[in-house]
């Protein structure tokens, strides 16, 4: 078959969608399509594995934007007449004729290549040969495992100090009785003997080789003969393990903390995953957080805020001295320089004090005379700007 047929194909007739179809519309079309003409499901039914064939050679390029958008830049161009053969442009009696055998290496050198070579020729080779750039499917090798994610909670002092605690999982790990070949002991996994230990299966249709994973051993290229007694064959058992995590100082709500190869052991000798720990930090009943800065609300009276003051106020280590000078208002901000959260290089964020006056729901009545006194001796606030619009209002 000829690679101008190939082009021809209407993939989106082949799984009944739209071109306009999403993503996830294609993907579900291919789905439903897919178990229907399964050979598995049909077995000896041969226009069932064509139709099986021809959804998976559909999907193999529409469920994949790079390849849909080439094939659809090809489709366009052909559907316009761009490419028949001797077409010549219009009101130009000198134009080149054109072969769309041009399009797959056989053009001369000039113009523009974009489509020759390394083009639409590598897009069919990979789409139709199941390697990539032309050459054969791969055998599964040794794979990584996968990445595994846990959460921890961390009390709020010990994430601004840091802190290491012992971490239980339950994962799947390497069987310590096969040590992950899934062979009883004694044994060895034996090459697959219909792949002979390649993992894919190539077969020839036209001009077009297809390679895929191997049935028999699921791409591997080995079979276990001998399961053994633990795993069953698969290489892999659940199991509990505890490591001790070391969450540095100034860990924040939210971090995640990534342990290299601490995560699922690979397939086949293959690296273990990532282990990823999100820090959750439970709030403090007297400080807050900013960055590397610590928070702290401070309440004091209104006589302390009028006539100043020295103010005592914990920090995470200690205590420290504060001045509030006279005449502080409320929600001034006072800064104990060094005790915050202190940073790796050594440095340390600060204190942020914010002061609350507290304005009594009740007074004696000594307090009040005090205070009417007090109001009768102080100038008035500030409110000429606003008296003045409230009179536009009168």
């Amino acid at each position: 078959m000829s690679s101008k047929d190939w082009i021809e194909k209407d993939y989106y007739a082949a799984l009944g969608v739209d071109k306009s179809a999403s993503s996830d519309e294609i993907k579900k079309a291919y789905r439903k399509l897919a178990r229907e003409s399964h050979p598995d499901h049909n077995p000896g039914d041969t226009g069932a594995e064509e139709r099986f064939k021809t959804v998976s050679e559909a999907y193999a390029v529409l469920g994949d934007e790079k390849k849909r958008r080439e094939y659809d830049e090809m489709r366009s161009l052909f559907g316009s007449g761009a490419f028949r053969r001797g077409a010549r442009g219009a009101g130009q009696p000198g134009g080149m004729p054109f072969d769309v055998s041009d399009l797959f290496g056989g053009g001369a050198g000039g113009g523009d290549n974009r489509f020759s070579g390394g083009g639409f020729t590598d897009l069919f080779s990979s789409i139709f040969s199941g390697g990539g750039a032309g050459g054969p499917a791969r055998p599964r090798g040794p794979a990584r495992g996968r990445d595994v994610e846990t959460e921890v909670a961390l009390d709020f002092e010990d994430a601004v100090r840091g802190v290491t605690l012992p971490l239980t999982l339950r994962a799947p790990g390497v069987c310590d009785t096969c040590h992950g070949n899934g062979a009883k002991p004694g044994t060895q996994p034996v090459a697959c003997p219909v792949c002979h230990g390649a993992g894919v299966t190539t077969r020839n249709q036209g001009s077009f080789s297809f390679s895929e994973p191997c049935r028999n051993c699921q791409g591997v290229g080995t079979i276990v003969e001998e399961k053994c007694p633990e795993c069953h064959g698969t290489g892999g058992v659940t199991k509990s393990r505890t490591l001790n995590v070391r969450f540095p100082a100034g860990v924040a709500d939210g971090q995640r903390i990534r342990l290299a190869g601490r995560g699922e052991p690979g397939e086949r000798g293959g690296p273990a995953g990532d282990l990823f720990v999100q820090v959750k930090v439970r709030p403090d009943e007297l400080f807050g957080r900013t960055g590397d800065d610590l928070t702290l609300n401070v309440p004091i009276t209104y006589a302390e805020a009028v006539l100043g003051t020295d103010l005592r106020v914990p920090t995470l280590d200690g205590t420290v001295t504060l001045r509030v000078p006279p005449g502080t208002p409320s929600g001034r901000v006072l800064r104990a320089r060094g005790k915050g959260v202190v940073r790796k290089d050594g440095r340390a964020g600060d204190l942020l004090v914010t002061l609350d006056v507290v304005v009594p729901a009740k007074v004696s009545d000594e307090a009040r005379a005090a205070l009417e006194t007090f109001a009768a001796q102080t100038p008035p606030a500030a409110r000429e700007h606003l008296d003045a619009r409230v009179r536009r209002f009168s």
